[in-house]
């Protein structure tokens, strides 16, 4: 049988689509519309750094530019149609997906429990009645409002105090469920006071079924680990096998995917993706600001082979050490990846602070490029409520 062959311009297209990136950014973004681009992207990463605007924040204004934090906070907080969880890391997902994730929930239970070796010893366990007791006397309580005379240990959050271990365990694994954060701390309260009963998904087939194709289809092509990785739930042997599944019963073709430098990369995606590609709108023109967390960057290896680009967060390497900076953000004009710009909130002065550019090589930065820019620039100063751009002296350098 033939293998279909998508050229690099057209799996970007497509790429870019379905991570909501090929249309104009413009519309409304809030309620429905707003839970309408989550359910199509199947999550967004939450994140606490907060340079100019916390991730999450800036994977929606990059699709919907009038989205503002507020909106999400009331979609999550009190329309209750999203609920917080882990994919890759944690996120928020849209409350219809609830049932698929009761699998989530017992894999992670067993994870944690392989991970605390010593947590019956430890006290972990005797811990979660009297927390979910407490949640049930108290309602929506936060870590610090469990195990202040409790020890501590000096590692990470493997090593809290019993009462917080707990706490975690017991969101992870289900019984407790994310109302909302305090700043960026999470309040916890219980499930079945939360969540309307969902209907009861216990065959874990269905799941894996219903996550692996939730996953290519928000990909657009993609091999069986990276369907596997897109959730972060389904085993890379489960997708290995639902792909082989899929391609036996016609539900899943093979395509080759041409990479950045022409390589080709065999990959899977439904049987017209070809007519998909096709299909698929230009991406506009303007420049637009990424998070380094958005679902189009996530997986780096894949941003590298598709658009060259090759982007590492440097937030954990000693400043001496860093290429770029501590948190610098990636630009997208069209569907080319064409530089990254280091810039912050300097929020005593009420401006934008942009201390350095680095176009990418091969990219030739013009007069009308520079205009692009400051246009995106005064917008996410809008989005950020702040006044002013500062341009630090030297700001466009030269590629790396």
């Amino acid at each position: 049988m033939s293998v279909a062959t998508l050229g690099n311009r057209a799996a970007r297209h497509l790429f870019l689509d379905r991570h909501a990136l090929g249309e104009q950014p413009a519309g409304p973004a809030k309620g429905k519309d707003l839970h309408a681009l989550i359910h199509r992207l199947g999550f967004v990463q939450l994140d606490s750094i907060n340079t100019l605007a916390r991730a999450h924040d800036m994977i929606l204004y990059a699709r919907r530019p009038t989205y503002r934090a507020q909106h999400l906070k009331r979609l999550y907080e009190k329309d209750r149609a999203l609920f917080e969880h882990w994919t890759h890391d944690a996120a928020v997902i849209p409350m219809d997906f609830y049932p698929h994730w009761k699998l989530r929930f017992r894999r992670d239970a067993e994870l944690l429990k392989h991970r605390w070796r010593n947590w019956r010893r430890d006290g972990f366990e005797q811990q979660f009645q009297t927390v979910l007791d407490h949640v049930r006397d108290h309602g929506a309580i936060c870590s610090s409002d469990v195990g202040k005379d409790e020890k501590k240990g000096s590692g990470g959050w493997w090593d809290w105090h019993p009462s917080k271990t707990a706490l975690e365990f017991l969101w992870r694994s289900g019984a407790l469920t994310v109302v909302g954060r305090d700043g960026f701390q999470k309040r916890y309260d219980l499930t079945e006071r939360v969540i309307d009963s969902a209907p009861d998904v216990s065959d874990p087939e269905e799941t894996v079924d219903w996550l692996c194709g939730g996953a290519i289809d928000r990909l657009g092509f993609a091999t069986s680990g990276e369907i596997a990785a897109f959730w972060d739930t389904v085993t890379p042997q489960e997708a290995k096998e639902w792909c082989a599944r899929e391609v036996a019963r016609g539900a899943l073709a093979r395509v080759d995917i041409e990479g950045h430098d022409g390589k080709l990369r065999r990959c899977l995606a439904r049987p017209d993706v070809e007519d998909a590609a096709g299909q698929a709108p230009k991406p506009p023109g303007r420049i637009r600001v990424l998070s380094p967390f958005d679902p189009a960057l996530r997986n780096r290896d894949r941003a590298q082979r598709l658009f060259g680009f090759h982007y590492r967060i440097e937030v954990f390497v000693p400043a001496a050490k860093r290429k770029y900076g501590y948190y610098v953000f990636p630009l997208l004009e069209g569907d080319r990846l064409i530089g990254r710009i280091d810039m912050k909130a300097q929020r005593d002065c009420c401006c934008l602070s942009v201390i350095a550019l680095w176009p990418e090589r091969g990219v030739r930065w013009s007069g009308a490029r520079t205009t692009r820019l400051m246009a995106e620039l005064e917008r996410v100063c809008r989005f950020a409520g702040l006044d002013d751009i500062k341009m630090d002296d030297g700001w466009l350098r030269a590629p790396l």
